[in-house]
């Protein structure tokens, strides 16, 4: 049977409400290929995360 996976963050709770987790893909200059990058970001702040 598989685990089941149970993604926490820690810390304060209140503190977290006014964050969101973005991913974006960013094409690799070295080889191409294109990676996830995953970060925490304050929801007033998510339109600009993905315009850079």
């Amino acid at each position: 049977m598989a685990k089941k996976a149970v993604a926490t963050f820690s810390g304060d709770k209140s503190s977290l409400k006014n964050v969101v987790k973005c991913i974006k893909m960013v094409k690799s200059e070295r080889t191409g290929a294109y990676q996830f990058q995953e970060e925490l970001v304050p929801t007033d702040e998510v339109a600009d995360y993905f315009k850079k």
